[in-house]
C-alpha cells in the first residue's frame, strides 16, 4: 500500500515535534520558515528544489 504525503506536511510534523518535544521556541521555527520563504525568491531556489527532489526520489525508490 502506498501513502502519498506532501513534503510540507512531513516538514510541518517535524517542526511541531521539534517545538513540542525538543524545546525549540516557536519564534525560532517561525524565523526559519521566514528565511526559507525569502530564500525561495533567490537564485538558489532552483538548486534547492532540484536537490530536494533528488533526495525524495532517492528515499522513495524501490
Amino acid at each position: 500500500m502506498n501513502v502519498t504525503l506532501p513534503l510540507v506536511v512531513v516538514l510541518g510534523a517535524g517542526v511541531w515535534t521539534a517545538v513540542k518535544f525538543l524545546g525549540i521556541r516557536l519564534w525560532v521555527a517561525a524565523l526559519i520558515a521566514l528565511f526559507g520563504f525569502y530564500l525561495s525568491g533567490t537564485f538558489l531556489a532552483p538548486v534547492i528544489d532540484q536537490t530536494t527532489r533528488s533526495g525524495v526520489n532517492a528515499v522513495t525508490q524501490k
